[in-house]
């Protein structure tokens, strides 16, 4: 394989990973603070469709928002919002009422799948709609790009795949070395004894599963504004679930769970361009690879993983 091949699949399995990073990230602050983060499929999918019914608004050539960043800007923020809302629902129904975590969680993401199949078409007046955008172009790095090989794959990318590299460095020192991280970690471990503290812990779960919304939405804005351009029904196409097997295999750590959301990528950017140097292979043996991956890693890494002690459990005070 050639340097320019070689630099164009390593740079096309970061862009693959980032929205997979972003989602795991906060998959990363749900679980650790005692909340299983089976809904990301959802908020992913409603922050794609945010962003991109905010994107196309704010951007439209007679909108009185219309310029260069507006559209991006909005989809950013609307995104955002979107995967808090969802996971609104997942917060009061597993804090307030005490439900079943992972059927909850699953019934959202049915219930957004639906939703956002619905709202796409009534948008439209009913048609079948057509939903296309720009994507958001890459931001080269000046004179760091120019390095052969790495420089385009680590400095040649699109904006969101730079904030997904600062927030999973920045969730790392906040679970590490902040209070609030503490906190994060103990709801998920003890949290009686967050509780003893004068804190309650059902607002710090609260707090993190909103925080795993909005950063969830912003890896479904990754998918629609920077990847695809586009909005169709159900475009995560399972890609929450593959984060949450990276945050497992990844043990519930930042900079671990972005190694692996990197080996995700790179074998989805393997499985897409692998239909096109001609291999005697089915294509969809190849679309199928990551999910492959993914259970393979859960069957044999993931098995070890060690959950947080608290996590699925209600907290009731003693």
């Amino acid at each position: 394989m050639d340097a320019a091949l070689l630099t164009d699949l390593l740079a096309a399995a970061v862009r693959i990973a980032t929205p997979l990073l972003l989602a795991a990230l906060g998959g990363i602050l749900s679980e650790r603070s005692g909340t299983f983060a089976v809904a990301i499929e959802g908020m992913m999918l409603a922050g794609a469709f945010g962003a991109a019914v905010a994107a196309m608004a704010a951007g439209a050539p007679a909108g009185p928002l219309a310029g260069p960043l507006a559209g991006p800007l909005a989809g950013l923020l609307a995104s955002a919002a979107a995967g808090m809302l969802v996971a609104s629902l997942v917060a009061v129904a597993t804090t307030r009422f005490s439900t079943d975590q992972m059927v909850t969680g699953l019934a959202v993401n049915i219930l957004v799948a639906g939703l956002t199949s619905y709202l796409l078409r009534a948008l439209a007046g009913g048609r079948t709609p057509v939903v296309r955008f720009p994507v958001l172009a890459p931001w080269p790095v000046p004179f760091l790009h120019d390095i052969p090989v790495l420089g385009p794959v680590l400095f040649g990318q699109p904006p969101l795949t730079y904030l997904a590299v600062v927030l999973a460095v920045a969730l790392g020192l906040v679970l590490a070395r902040s209070r609030a991280g503490l906190l994060v970690r103990a709801a998920g471990e003890n949290p009686q004894a967050v509780f003893a503290t004068g804190t309650d812990p059902v607002r710090v779960r609260v707090w993190s599963i909103l925080a795993c919304g909005a950063l969830a939405g912003l890896g479904g804005a990754a998918l629609s504004l920077q990847q695809v351009g586009s909005f169709t029904d159900g475009m995560t196409h399972g890609r929450g679930f593959i984060a949450l097997a990276a945050l497992i295999v990844g043990r519930w750590a930042p900079v671990p769970v972005a190694l692996a959301c990197l080996v995700f990528g790179l074998v989805s950017a393997l499985a897409l361009r692998a239909q096109g140097w001609g291999l005697p292979v089915s294509s969809y043996v190849m679309q199928m690879m990551p999910y492959a991956l993914a259970l393979v890693a859960l069957a044999g890494i993931g098995r070890a993983a060690r959950l947080p002690a608290a996590i699925g459990t209600p907290f009731r005070r003693e």
